[in-house]
């Protein structure tokens, strides 16, 4: 057996590998880059070694460094994880030719599978249905549109581009080209016939090196943003039990075909009436893994590992049993109202409740960086039927504490609660049939549930200044023996202020308005962040933190979650920006510069392209009018917030 596990990847993916590890009895390595030093999976590790690559991006993407870091700390195996070096076959060939162990395929599966033209040829020489696809950019017409430009060795929705004119098809090739060399280190595309709006299916393999192949049945990930899964759940809402044996055969065949070993998965999409077209394998464990271990109640981490030992697959897992319903979300930190842009920052807080699978790479104080995928968690259901999970999921996802950083939560917990959802009608053009922005607003009432938080935001503000008066600390904030004035906060939430107005009398009642409107309070206590009050006629508690600066306070309560900056009394004129100033919505590289000074540019025009996260931003023209400011150049990194360009309108 193994002894000692070094897993070559990072945040959540590096905690669920070595929990399995743990409960084996195997000590575990983690390797790290500098702006992971801090973070949850490198203290958790036995043993931990920094990684020392040119550039965060590029660290986990050292293989030779990561073979010495085993070396270095007596390690005799590398679990790659997903993303990263998982599916490159050199990489698990130099990891054996060391004399380690190879949690993973064999290296030429990987290879055969790893450039998507080279398994759709071997797929099609198989008879496996494949969709009509070209390797070289003059045959777009015979693929015929529309046609989806795709990164052979890509994954994730990365180096992905929808083309449904010839117009468009050379700037989408050189885009999609641009973002796979720099994600995967390989600029290779080709052409594939797109479908509108199929349904994504797959399903999960496991082989041993005995003979043994076996499906662990499909996986629905038809909810997708950017080509990327955010809703994935097992079995498929519309798999029945014959079209499972025919995605599972095929799916056993493909794996049979390229001599696989160990846990992969062979996606396929699918028709409304049931016929499916091969899509890619992909040589790995893959991020919806959790759906597949809470149905068959087998841990495939646990059996990645057996497997890589050389034993053959245990009769649980040879003989799978589907129990039940399971459904993830993956909980970015991105702003799905604004183009799902990724957003960095700290996560103030990270709670999420009980009696659902938790598997992330953060926790409260974790900070989120550019460097690296935007997604923080995912969060797991299991229920005995599809309705209970999603509404079990639903509601954990609408009670967690997620502060600190704008994330993707209540647009999941929308989806959860959506009709065309819970109907089961879902595939891949479900976020182009229900709009991100809407689905994504704020679970918070805009009216009445803002008033509430803010009135409750004011209470607590006003309980912990009074805590750390010195003198007559047992008085309420703003009480005066002339009951005229009003003690007085403003808060701002995402670009917008309430004042919020109130006044404690001689008897404990409150006088309060928000805005000037008047608001009926009475306050039963206040104190360990919760805050017990009847706001316009409804009890409620509402748990309230202050940053211990002062600066911000975050609320959460029953009508759903907001955060607030407490706007100082007298603004710090350093602060301000000028008006039509275009700043950078987050960290990155500046990739393209697509004016010049001077330029007349229109309201949307793109002006900058940066890249974060890796992935490729557009940032537009605020307005109509003229590039009076040109402050960046291609090449150059930006943080938020920085000036990028200003735009002055037209005179008059």
């Amino acid at each position: 057996m193994i002894s000692r596990l070094l897993v070559a990847n990072r945040g959540e993916i590096a905690r669920r590998v070595f929990r399995t590890a743990r409960e084996m009895g195997i000590s575990t390595v983690a390797v790290f880059s500098d702006p992971d030093a801090a973070t949850p999976f490198v203290r958790e590790a036995d043993h931990s070694v920094r990684l020392a690559g040119s550039t965060p991006a590029d660290t986990y993407l050292r293989g030779d460094l990561v073979i010495a870091a085993a070396q270095q700390t007596g390690a005799d195996a590398i679990h790659p994880g997903y993303g990263f070096l998982s599916e490159n076959a050199e990489f698990a060939r130099s990891v054996i030719s060391a004399g380690l162990v190879w949690v993973g395929p064999p290296p030429d599966a990987i290879e055969a599978m790893g450039s998507k033209l080279g398994a759709k040829r071997m797929m099609r020489d198989a008879g496996v249905p494949t969709l009509p696809w070209a390797a070289d950019i003059t045959a777009a017409a015979e693929v015929g549109y529309p046609l989806l430009v795709k990164a052979s060795a890509g994954g994730g929705g990365r180096g992905m581009r929808i083309v449904r004119d010839q117009a468009d098809l050379a700037e989408a090739v050189e885009a999609a080209s641009r973002e796979a060399a720099g994600a995967f280190g390989d600029a290779t595309v080709f052409l594939e016939r797109y479908l509108d709006a199929p349904r994504h299916i797959e399903v999960q393999v496991l082989a041993d090196s005995h003979g043994n192949v076996v499906s662990l049945f499909e996986r629905e990930c038809s909810i997708q943003r950017r080509h990327q899964k955010i809703v994935e759940e097992a079995p498929s809402p519309v798999v029945d039990e014959a079209l499972r044996n025919q995605l599972g055969a095929a799916a056993v065949a493909a794996a049979r075909a390229v001599g696989y070993v160990g846990a992969g998965t062979v996606e396929f999409v699918m028709t409304a009436d049931g016929t499916f077209f091969f899509l890619e394998m992909n040589t790995r464990l893959q991020v919806e893994h959790p759906v597949t271990e809470l149905i068959t109640g087998l841990d495939l981490v646990r059996l990645q590992l057996h497997v890589a030992a050389g034993e053959p697959l245990p009769a649980t897992a040879l003989a799978p049993t589907i129990d039940g319903h399971a459904i993830e979300v993956r909980l970015y930190a991105e702003d799905a109202c604004n183009g799902f842009l990724p957003v960095t920052g700290t996560l103030r807080s990270f709670e999420v409740p009980a009696g659902v699978r938790v598997d992330a790479g953060v926790e409260s104080g974790s900070e989120v960086s550019p460097y690296y995928d935007a997604m923080i968690a995912k969060v797991i259901s299991h229920a005995p039927s599809r309705g209970e999970s999603a509404g079990r999921l639903a509601a954990a996802l609408a009670a967690s504490r997620l502060h600190g950083v704008t994330t993707n939560r209540d647009l999941l917990v929308r989806i959860l609660r959506e009709p065309e959802f819970l109907a089961g009608r879902t595939d891949t053009g479900y976020l182009e049939r229900h709009d991100p922005a809407v689905l994504g607003a704020p679970l918070l009432d805009a009216d009445a549930g803002q008033v509430a938080h803010l009135a409750a935001a004011a209470l607590a503000l006003q309980t912990v200044s009074r805590a750390a008066a010195r003198v007559w600390s047992g008085l309420p904030s703003g009480w005066r023996n002339n009951p005229a004035t009003m003690q007085r906060v403003t808060l701002n939430a995402d670009g917008c202020e309430a004042a919020v107005s109130y006044r404690f009398g001689r008897d404990g009642a409150i006088t309060m308005d928000v805005d000037g409107r008047p608001v009926e309070v009475a306050l039963h206590s206040a104190e360990n962040h919760v805050v017990d009050a009847t706001i316009s006629g409804t009890r409620r508690r509402y748990h309230v933190v202050i940053a211990p600066s002062g600066e911000t306070v975050d609320v959460d309560s029953s009508l759903g979650a907001s955060s607030y900056r407490v706007v100082p009394r007298f603004a710090d004129p350093a602060d301000q920006v000028a008006a039509g100033s275009l700043v950078a919505p987050m960290p990155g590289a500046v990739v393209r510069v697509l004016v010049s000074q001077g330029a007349t540019v229109s309201k949307g025009d793109p002006l900058v392209v940066l890249e974060a996260m890796k992935m490729e931003h557009t940032v537009a023209s605020p307005a109509d009018g003229t590039v009076v400011e040109l402050r960046v150049e291609a090449g150059k990194q930006v943080d938020a917030g920085a000036v990028l360009a200003v735009v002055e309108g037209p005179a008059g």
